[in-house]
């Protein structure tokens, strides 16, 4: 059994999803917008940013492997679904629940880059800076949390955590 310690509340969480919402609105006003969610993690956020934003979009998901049942990544990154929208000549925007060593979605952006997209941003509910081992910048941060492991909101530890309504970090039993 984990204990688990509130980071940021539903509440934190609802607010933050509306102002990055707006502000994606705002900076992508007059275009289309492609949101790719990197799955599992980001389908909560996801859908939640998605109604936050007031543009017309199209919506699909990727799914990598990184993590496994582990608390730290493996180092190698595998991509296990792919997009099935065409992605060429369009603005993509990867959807993540948590920027952490930078691998993935590094190597996401390069992937989208590849594919012929005419921009690739980011947009990560958690941004944890420190854990960097690849130089990547989220475009769109919600939260940078400094420390811990952090499930729920989508977040989880070896697939299980993933439906609590806010971010906790777990304090004991992993």
């Amino acid at each position: 059994m984990i204990t688990k310690e509130e980071v940021l509340s539903r509440e934190e969480i609802s607010r933050r999803v509306a102002e990055l919402g707006a502000v994606i609105s705002r900076d992508y006003a007059g275009r289309s917008l492609v949101m790719v969610g990197v799955l599992n993690g980001a389908y909560i956020f996801m859908a939640d940013l998605s109604r936050a934003v007031d543009l017309p979009l199209e919506v699909d998901f990727v799914r990598v492997a990184s993590y496994g049942t582990n608390t730290c990544s493996s180092g190698t990154v595998s991509l296990v679904k792919d997009v099935e929208l065409e992605v060429k000549g369009k603005d993509i925007l990867l959807v993540e629940d948590i920027v952490d060593t930078g691998r993935t979605i590094a190597r996401l952006r390069e992937i989208f880059a590849k594919k012929g997209a005419r921009s690739v941003r980011i947009c990560a509910l958690i941004d944890k800076k420190e854990r960097r081992e690849v130089e990547v910048e989220a475009d769109y941060a919600g939260f940078t949390v400094a420390d811990g492991f952090l499930v729920g909101y989508g977040l989880d530890y070896a697939e299980q955590h993933r439906q609590y309504p806010a971010v906790y970090k777990i304090v004991s039993g992993v």
